[in-house]
């Protein structure tokens, strides 16, 4: 007989990170938003690429380099296809590369919120002690897993900070202020719950 509850957790980011931006029409920084679209510049045998964002305030555009006088016979085809039919699926993923965005911006608006998807992998037999959450990201996150955990569990950050003191819950891979980072692609969670008395709605949650 099992006592485990295993469920996935896919989040999905509601907006694209925004970077704020010198805006040269309103005169002072703005945030930006991606339009998902792209402009692509050919200049002999040479490309230039750019994912268009447009300022929040007015809708002046800034154009983010992706391709920079790249020999043309060097771009993989896929991707110079996915470029010029304005490909969603790239746009999104590039929208959400934030590490590329804190290079070209000293300041970055987070995404915010995100959908939790929860698919149950593995039921108990008995009223769960433990519960073991994985986490799936197909684009980075910016909610500290404390807050996302304490939405979705309904539990506080207060508690589960201290259930993670008493080696009640434990992130893997392991790292310093797990709670307070963002959860990863891949990211695992272990719960004790054995000691709860509101163990029951706290598995119900997970589901």
């Amino acid at each position: 007989m099992s006592d485990t509850l295993r469920v996935l957790w896919t989040l999905v980011p509601q907006r694209a990170p925004q970077p704020w931006l010198h805006c040269s029409h309103c005169g002072d920084p703005k945030p930006f938003e991606s339009s998902h679209k792209f402009r692509l510049n050919a200049n002999g045998k040479r490309l230039d690429a750019w994912l268009i964002y447009h300022c929040r305030a007015c809708g002046q555009t800034w154009n983010r380099p992706l391709l920079e006088r790249r020999p043309a016979a060097s771009v993989d085809p896929q991707l110079l296809a996915a470029l010029q039919q304005n490909d969603p699926h790239l746009a999104r993923h590039l929208a959400f590369d934030i590490e590329d965005l804190r290079r070209r911006s000293a300041r970055i608006e987070a995404c915010g919120g995100a959908k939790v998807k929860k698919v149950a992998l593995g039921l108990p037999t008995r009223p769960a002690a433990r519960l073991e959450i994985g986490f799936a990201l197909a684009v980075p996150v910016s909610l500290r897993l404390d807050r996302l955990l304490a939405a979705e569990l309904g539990l506080s950050r207060k508690r589960l900070h201290c259930m993670q003191d008493e080696g009640k819950l434990v992130v893997s891979p392991a790292g310093a202020r797990r709670l307070k980072k963002p959860p990863r692609d891949g990211w695992r969670l272990a719960l004790d719950l054995s000691q709860e008395d509101d163990r029951d709605a706290i598995a119900a949650a997970a589901r």
